[in-house]
């Protein structure tokens, strides 16, 4: 039997072709492009065919009968016993000039060719687009009756498949997909479409919160999912069996979902929160259609929406489609399988392999350089506090990642031991002394910097100090809040504030604050060092607007506690577990390769969450902790004293990782 395949080298087009070649003394000609001729090698070699069996015929899908030679006309005629034509654009988001073109003009030039070279039967794989938005159950019978077609990839899928009902001379049948998938066995996918887009959203909600916590999921129309393996075999199996002219299935997924059940769906086999809680997206059809095109008219409206929907990682025209109406009757579809075995499998069941495929072959982070060495290669990376704990860690990343690394800090002989450090790993820090809670020496350090380097590129703003000390035990201590305030707030800022304008000449800068995991849990016993550091994350949020449109970005990590020289003297600290510096050197890393607004734990967001929620619940959770665990010996002004830990502290301190007591 002979077949002829357009769309052979996509991602159904190659499973259908490896299908058909199951079949003894088949021989399949496929479409291709004469600029494509290299790949014929490799797709014999994945449909495991030699030549007599696999033949490319050249062409292409915009010219007249496909571009096909006389010759090769003259060969094929009387030869084909099925034609499939599943060349196709299947992108929402192509635009509407190369939708017409191929699926419009190039689906009238496959009929010619057809005619041309008198084949038996004409198999048009369509798309359950071409109904529309309809509203209700569409039947295989019915095409006249679809609605809504204005949007490109619907209009152009309906038209496409009017020209088979209306210009094709031979016998033909339609096969109308719904959203097509990865394979159910393997999960292998080409490409992010249809349910993928919503992948990135439940990798971060994966990534931010805890498993266990309930999460809010959208809700809203149906939306029809089948495995390609699906498609290959029901397409194969029916379009054998004899039939006439005029036939039509929907190879789609009797069950059917609706989008808050695949996000339910898709969240659990990512293992990432449950959706208990769902918002109706149909609430938005309260809003007439006037009202929302004179929103979306208003720039700021726009700038607004495609932020928000280009930080979900979903493309502009994703909402317009969340309420989709349209269900679909498949019962011819389920006759013509009978008995065969081929039946679309539970979305439950393969989920998890649809998802492990994406993320470790799709998922778009991987195929984009975000090394540190991609990152920072050249750029001046300035990190203050460099001398020591987190800021000597980052700064070895950042110098070993090939950076210009200055470090600054107010102790020459710890400067100097940094750069031997460095200089006896292959690389090398450029030092600065400098006191930046003195606003003099800060002014004189910034003014250096950019008469030597031009300024900096990245700025970790590092340099900080912490107090542990309960408000009762400073009654006579103000001097603790001013002195923290100087540094942590007011010094970063003299830093940051006569960097900037070097930014916003180049248009481009991005800013690190190392802030801390306190600020979102309100941590006892730190009202001085947290007050600094949520005046920092105040001023930064408030930055971040007013320098969104000129290049620069800011990352606030509320970092929890790790082993530095500033933890040293409270000794209870030594049973509590803790990060190493490296680890934390780690997220400045990420925030300056991935530059998110915000970078914090679980434990630093549940805490926040805690607080926003249940006020009440939270503050007895943290005034126990805090008469739990005592003020420490050197905050008590007490030397060599051991702290006594109860074993209820002990306990909370390792179910409590990295939290300031």
């Amino acid at each position: 039997m002979h077949y002829f395949v357009t769309g052979a080298t996509g991602f159904i087009g190659k499973r259908l072709v490896k299908k058909l070649l199951e079949r003894k003394g088949s021989v399949v000609h496929f479409l291709i492009r004469p600029s494509s001729e290299a790949k014929v090698a490799d797709l014999r070699e994945f449909w495991g065919a030699g030549a007599a069996r696999v033949v490319p015929v050249f062409g292409d899908l915009t010219a007249k009968k496909l571009g096909v030679s006389s010759d090769d006309i003259k060969a094929l005629k009387g030869q084909i016993d099925h034609f499939y034509h599943l060349a196709a654009v299947y992108d929402l988001e192509a635009d509407a000039e190369s939708q017409i073109a191929v699926n419009i003009d190039g689906t009238r030039n496959t009929v010619e060719l057809a005619k041309a070279i008198g084949a038996k039967h004409f198999h048009h794989v369509s798309s359950i687009a071409a109904a529309g938005l309809y509203e209700g159950v569409f039947r295989e019978d019915m095409f006249d009756e679809a609605e809504n077609i204005d949007h490109p990839y619907f209009m152009t899928k309906h038209e496409s498949e009017k020209i088979v009902r209306t210009e094709c001379k031979v016998p033909w049948s339609v096969y109308r997909p719904a959203l097509v998938v990865g394979d159910s066995r393997t999960g292998e996918m080409d490409k992010i479409d249809g349910p993928y887009y919503f992948f990135k959203l439940i990798q971060r909600m994966r990534q931010i919160l805890p498993p266990w916590m309930p999460s809010v999921g959208l809700e809203g129309g149906r939306i029809n999912i089948v495995p390609v393996d699906f498609v290959v075999d029901a397409l194969d199996h029916i379009s054998h069996q004899k039939r006439g002219s005029g036939a039509c299935f929907h190879l789609v997924d009797p069950m059917g979902y609706r989008v808050g059940d695949v996000l339910d769906i898709l969240s659990k086999a990512a293992h990432a929160p449950k959706m208990n809680l769902f918002i109706n997206a149909a609430l938005m059809g309260f809003i007439p259609k006037s009202v929302k095109k004179g929103l979306m008219a208003l720039a700021p409206v726009r700038r607004v929406y495609r932020a928000i929907m280009q930080d979900l990682g979903l493309p502009e025209d994703m909402m317009n489609f969340v309420n989709y109406p349209t269900r679909f009757d498949c019962r011819d579809t389920l006759a013509a399988l009978k008995g065969s075995g081929i039946e679309c499998p539970n979305l439950k069941d393969y989920a998890w392999r649809l998802w492990d495929y994406w993320e470790r072959h799709l998922d778009p982070d991987l195929h984009i350089d975000r090394s540190l060495k991609g990152t920072v290669t050249g750029k001046v990376v300035l990190v203050t506090g460099g001398s020591s704990g987190i800021g000597l860690a980052a700064a070895h990343k950042f110098a070993e990642a090939g950076a210009i690394t200055l470090i600054c800090g107010r102790d020459q002989d710890k400067l100097d031991e940094a750069c031997k450090e460095a200089k006896g790993k292959g690389y090398q820090f450029i030092a600065y002394p400098a006191d930046i809670a003195d606003m003099a020496d800060a002014d004189r350090f910034v003014q250096l910097l950019i008469a030597n380097h031009g300024g900096v590129d990245f700025l970790i703003n590092n340099a900080g100090r912490s107090i542990r000390r309960a408000i009762e035990g400073s009654y006579d201590r103000f001097h603790d809040f001013e002195r923290t305030m100087q540094l942590n707030y007011f010094g970063c800022l003299r830093v940051t504030m006569g960097l900037l304008p070097g930014m916003v000449a180049k248009r481009k800068g991005h800013v690190v604050n190392i802030s801390s995991i306190g600020v979102l849990t309100n941590a006892p016993r730190f009202s001085a060092y947290v007050a600094s550091k949520a005046a920092l994350d105040a001023w930064t949020r408030c930055a971040s607007s007013e320098f969104a449109d000129q290049g620069i970005s800011f990352t606030t990590i509320n970092m929890p506690l790790v082993r530095t020289p500033m933890i040293a003297p409270t000794q209870i600290y030594k049973n509590v577990p803790t990060l190493a510096p490296e680890e934390a050197a780690d997220m400045i890393a990420q925030a300056c390769i991935f530059k998110p607004v915000r970078i914090a734990t679980r434990l630093g967001v549940t805490g926040q969450v805690l607080h926003a929620f249940v006020p009440r619940v939270a503050q007895i959770v943290m005034n126990t902790s805090f008469r739990m665990f005592p003020d420490s010996s050197a905050a008590k002004g007490e030397k060599g004293a051991k702290p006594q830990l109860s074993p209820e502290a002990v306990a909370m301190q390792q179910m409590m990782r990295g939290i300031h007591f």
